[in-house]
């Protein structure tokens, strides 16, 4: 089974429904022998590389004041169910800022054909953003948290001196594009199977067992 997924690391629903993607995985037993692949999707991607906490709040009241209490009650909503899956959010504090440096890492994370070293590097990614309340444009954050993942420092600071895997990047969202991907997350199973959103966890259940099913049938 081979699946593909498009995800933003500024997108809350992306690393929430990934990792529904990956306990429904762990729960019928397929996730260490499972080709996992993200690919880049950009929310935004002309959004500046410097914002300040506390920004991402207009991202639901798109400026206008009035709607704030409105857009907190949706951040606590999404934070709520990001903690259903163990993630702790703190949304308050997020600097919405440009990913595509990020995205450039975990290229170069893939790079290596090592898919623990990848998914270290995504997990905390998504951390510095969702969790930590740091740019994940800023350099220096960037570089930690590579390094702690995993990443080779020479090998980082060699890549954010240029445009390396920049590229690769825009291809991925060119067959979003292609292949009528409007939104993430988007999840492709066997380039059959499409789910659409941070679906409920029985939904990537259920259509992961029927792609093994009909594999076992096969």
């Amino acid at each position: 089974m081979e699946i593909k997924y498009w995800s933003d690391i500024a997108c809350p629903f992306c690393y929430i429904g990934s990792t529904r993607m990956k306990r429904a995985m762990k729960e019928i037993g397929i996730y260490d022998n499972t080709k996992l692949e993200l690919k880049s999707f950009e929310l935004n991607p002309m959004e500046a590389k410097h914002a300040h906490q506390g920004d991402y709040i207009n991202h639901f009241t798109g400026g206008n004041p009035a709607m704030a209490d409105q857009a907190k009650q949706q951040m606590a909503y999404i934070s709520q169910m990001a903690a259903g899956e163990g993630l702790e959010f703190h949304l308050d504090k997020v600097v919405p800022t440009n990913t595509m440096d990020a995205h450039r890492l975990i290229k170069l994370a893939e790079s290596k054909n090592n898919p623990e070293l990848t998914e270290r590097v995504i997990n905390r990614f998504y951390k510095v953003y969702f969790t930590d309340g740091e740019s994940i444009a800023d350099r220096k954050v960037l570089l930690k948290a590579a390094v702690e993942a995993g990443l080779d420092q020479a090998e980082v600071t060699e890549l954010l001196d240029s445009d390396k895997y920049e590229n690769e990047v825009r291809l991925d969202e060119i067959e979003a594009h292609q292949s009528g991907v409007q939104g993430a997350p988007f999840f492709v199973i066997n380039n059959k199977y499409a789910i659409s959103g941070a679906q409920p966890y029985e939904v990537f259940l259920e259509a992961l067992k029927k792609v093994q099913a009909e594999e076992a049938a096969s």
